[in-house]
C-alpha cells in the first residue's frame, strides 16, 4: 500500500515546476504595535496640566495639607474655617471622578451654593491613594481649581472626623 501512495504522489507531480525566486511573494510589513492611544493622551492632560501649575500645586502630596485665603479674609477668620467652626451647609464627593467629570460638576456645586447663601461647604476629593505613582491627582486639581474661582474666599483641609486631608472646607463669597 505504501508503494502505490508513492507512484500515485510522483505521477501527479510530473508536470510540477519549482517555483523561481522572482516568483515567491514577499511578505507584507508587519502590523504596528498596539499603543495605549488613551493612556497617552491622559499623560499629556496630565502634562499640560503640571506647566500650567504653579510650585504650590505640584508640591501637593497625598498627606499634606491643603490651605489658602484672599488677603480679604482675617486671620480668625481662617482659624475658625481650619477648627471647623462654622456650619457645613452643602457637601460634595467627587471620589472616583476623572478631572474632565470632576471639574464641571464642583463648579457647578460651588455656583449654586454661592447663590442660595451656603457660605460654608465642604468637598471630598480624597488623598489619591489609588494613584500610584502619579500621587493625589484630584486633590491637586481641587486645589488648583479653588485658587482660581473668584467665589472661594478661603480653603483649608478639613478636620480629621470630617475626612482630614481628604476634604476641604470651603467659604464662600456672598454672591453681589
Amino acid at each position: 500500500m505504501q508503494d502505490d501512495d508513492d507512484i500515485l504522489f510522483r505521477r501527479a507531480m510530473v508536470e510540477a515546476k519549482p517555483l523561481k525566486a522572482v516568483d515567491r511573494v514577499t511578505p507584507v510589513v508587519s502590523k504596528p504595535k498596539p499603543g495605549a492611544r488613551f493612556s497617552r493622551a491622559d499623560e499629556q492632560a496630565v502634562l499640560d496640566e503640571s506647566l500650567q501649575a504653579g510650585i504650590d500645586d505640584l508640591e501637593t502630596n497625598s498627606g499634606e495639607a491643603l490651605r489658602f485665603k484672599r488677603a480679604s479674609v482675617g486671620r480668625t477668620t481662617m482659624r475658625m474655617l481650619m477648627r471647623g467652626s462654622y456650619a457645613v451647609l452643602a457637601e460634595i464627593d467627587l471620589h472616583g471622578m476623572t478631572l474632565a467629570e470632576a471639574r464641571p460638576q464642583l463648579e457647578s456645586f460651588l455656583r449654586h451654593c454661592a447663590s442660595n447663601n451656603k457660605m460654608c461647604v465642604r468637598i471630598v476629593h480624597g488623598k489619591g491613594l489609588g494613584s500610584g505613582e502619579r500621587g493625589p491627582v484630584l486633590k491637586a486639581a481641587v486645589n488648583r481649581w479653588l485658587r482660581r474661582w473668584d467665589v472661594v474666599l478661603a480653603f483649608t483641609s478639613a478636620r480629621q472626623v470630617d475626612g482630614g486631608t481628604g476634604a476641604v472646607y470651603v467659604l464662600l463669597q456672598a454672591p453681589r
